[in-house]
């Protein structure tokens, strides 16, 4: 995603001034991905068509607190089409116990790590926490134990699959950059992806990085090109009767009507300076692909020559591509333009998650059901 984009729409805390911010990057240091050489497989056959995009609910100009504020619509359309991929069955990745297989294994869980990488790291080890804790596993520490395993790989489905460009993929349309100042981004049409590569790391809940090391050589822009990628779910994860919002555990968590798990999320949520609204709210709507109004008098380190302004839709918009209402004023849950800080930076009072993420999250929600902020 833009890796330069600092400002953020993002709710203050009650009696607290007007505010928006600029998102605190503060992520950790993580060592190169551990991946094994990809092995060679014949190409899989050219993904269907992507059904047609929601129709996007208007968000009305930025409150003094500066988030937008969509019309409550929720779609009853079901999770995207499943990408054309096939199982990699030569591939060292199938059974081996690396830490991009516990990512891929917890993300097919419906345990969300965030960003694949394939290194370990908070994200990863919250999630994995979270899943024993639902499976009632008496595991301990960081590292997935033989028990976690066995609950993990009941489908034996290989870490990695094929995938082969889409003349959509190699196409686009792509943005080949997205600038930092908002002035230039209200210039653009649309937000959108700047590479094939972003964009297939999106859909399979990858970094771009981790598909590089992956797939050495190729260079992700020609139509019918093989590449190996996370075997990642595709699947909705049922019908939530609530949300919880965790700050101490940096997670989104979707639950049934008997209090089970149907999805966690890591998340990006509060700070010291503009803290979580505690407190039981409820889920006014979802808005698919939002634009954002910017207020340059709600930024403190606003440019003196800015105005307001219409940020086009698109993944790299400042909200992502969905908008989860809430009934407290001026605060939702919402994707992002930067996956790979998702968990690991602060950020003054929103709740962000990864694009797809939020994606599954806005599925699997109706309006009036309660979301739970607490510490």
């Amino acid at each position: 995603m833009n890796r330069h984009h600092r400002l953020l729409a993002v709710p203050a805390a009650v009696g607290l001034a007007a505010a928006a911010i600029a998102c605190s990057s503060r992520p950790e240091p993580a060592p190169p991905p551990t991946i094994a050489p990809p092995a060679t497989t014949a190409p899989a056959s050219p993904s269907t068509p992507e059904a047609a995009p929601a129709e996007v609910s208007p968000i009305a100009e930025s409150s003094p607190l500066d988030v937008p504020m969509p019309s409550p619509s929720v779609s009853s359309a079901g999770p995207p089409p499943s990408p054309s991929a096939s199982p990699s069955a030569a591939s060292p990745e199938r059974s081996a116990r690396t830490p991009l297989r516990l990512q891929v294994l917890l993300d097919r869980a419906h345990f969300s790590p965030g960003e694949i990488d394939g290194t370990p790291g908070a994200n990863t080890s919250r999630a994995l926490e979270a899943f024993r804790r639902e499976r009632k596993l008496r595991s301990r520490g960081p590292a997935a134990t033989d028990d976690d395993w066995s609950a993990l790989e009941t489908s034996g489905a290989p870490t990695l699959v094929d995938y082969t460009l889409t003349e959509k993929d190699a196409k686009g349309p792509y943005q080949r950059s997205i600038p930092e100042d908002m002035m230039e981004k209200a210039k653009l049409d649309a937000l959108s992806y700047t590479s094939p590569l972003e964009a297939l790391g999106e859909r399979f809940h990858a970094s771009p990085k981790l598909l590089r090391a992956l797939n050495a050589g190729h260079g992700f822009a020609r139509a019918g090109e093989p590449v190996q990628v996370p075997n990642v779910h595709t699947e909705a994860s049922g019908k939530a009767a609530k949300v919880v919002v965790t700050e101490g555990d940096q997670s989104v968590v979707a639950l049934d009507g008997a209090g089970r798990v149907l999805a966690r999320f890591p998340a990006t949520m509060g700070s010291e300076h503009d803290p979580l609204p505690i407190g039981t709210w409820k889920i006014n709507g979802v808005s698919k692909d939002p634009p954002f109004f910017y207020n340059p008098d709600l930024f403190w380190d606003a440019k003196g020559d800015q105005s307001k302004a219409k940020i086009a839709p698109g993944p790299n918009n400042p909200v992502g591509v969905v908008w989860i209402d809430l009934s407290k004023e001026h605060y939702g849950i919402h994707g992002t333009p930067e996956p790979s800080k998702i968990g690991k930076t602060e950020s003054h009072g929103c709740i962000r998650l990864t694009n797809w993420d939020a994606e599954e999250l806005a599925r699997i929600v109706s309006p009036g059901i309660p979301a739970i902020l607490q510490r």
